[in-house]
């Protein structure tokens, strides 16, 4: 634990060093973020509405150069060791909520729209890391193959990766919920191919790199049937994939308390 809160204290010397030298405008305010303003872990927070859904910006204190950012599409403020980390290193923390559309086409669509947005209004980079926490997954994986030049990194946290796994038949609503978002009946589920585990090749033919944190113990998307496979097969095609896989750890708490490993992951490939 002490080793990797002190290589993240290091990276964080590292990258605000390197920003300090860019002489970044402090709170980047030029961005003109619409909505609500309040704080978030100290940095100004913007809640806003994009195509009647739920949008958030984080600014950093200090932007890097080019504006990086890392976007969660679900459970935003959830297990954001992560966020607050890639903030103090001067990356913009978005969220735009899809989390019950189940990674679908039309999710992706709405996606796709919001990045646009980002970029072309708002100047944050024109790749991005998307982190796709539990259900969130879906999405990042099957956002990311549809725009794989669009995006620089993939942090996977216990991630759905088989509809079959999550949300099974075992919970009916949701797997009804599913069900519809997709326009599917059961009779079309043998034929399925939307699962992130289907669309892996335009990631790793783009060598997008992934980091994946998982419990071995998760009851809810177990490891085995979700991150473990999608992980072999990605490195089958050639893709770079790292597992940090946490012993004892169900599918709560996501991420790392200390989360120096991921950070360095995603600094080291995103470039």
């Amino acid at each position: 634990m002490k080793q990797a809160l002190c290589l993240l204290t290091l990276l964080l010397a590292l990258s605000l060093g390197r920003a300090a030298a860019a002489t970044p405008a402090k709170n980047e305010q030029a961005d003109s973020f619409p909505g609500t303003v309040s704080q978030w872990h100290g940095y100004i927070r913007h809640d806003f509405k994009f195509n009647g859904r739920d949008a958030i910006v984080v600014v950093p204190q200090a932007s890097l150069p080019g504006k990086p950012w890392i976007w969660r599409p679900a459970f935003f403020g959830a297990f954001a060791s992560v966020d607050v980390a890639m903030l103090a290193l001067g990356y913009h923390v978005a969220y735009y909520d899809v989390t019950h559309l189940y990674g679908s086409p039309h999710a992706v669509e709405l996606g796709t729209l919001f990045f646009n947005e980002m970029v072309s209004r708002y100047g944050l980079r024109d790749k991005v890391i998307v982190e796709g926490f539990s259900r969130g997954g879906m999405f990042a994986v099957n956002w990311a193959a549809a725009n794989p030049s669009k995006v620089s990194c993939l942090y996977l946290d216990a991630p759905v990766c088989d509809v079959e796994s999550w949300p099974s038949r075992k919970d009916t609503k949701l797997w009804n919920d599913f069900l519809t978002e997709w326009h599917l009946t059961e009779a079309d589920m043998p034929t399925f191919k939307g699962n992130p585990l289907d669309n892996l090749r335009p990631i790793a033919k783009a060598r997008i790199p992934i980091i994946g944190v998982a419990g071995d113990s998760d009851k809810t998307v177990p490891y085995d049937e979700n991150l473990k496979i999608l992980a072999s097969h990605y490195r089958i095609m050639h893709g770079l994939i790292q597992v940090i896989l946490k012993p004892g750890c169900d599918h709560h708490p996501h991420s790392l308390a200390a989360p120096a490993p991921i950070v360095r992951f995603i600094i080291d490939k995103a470039r």
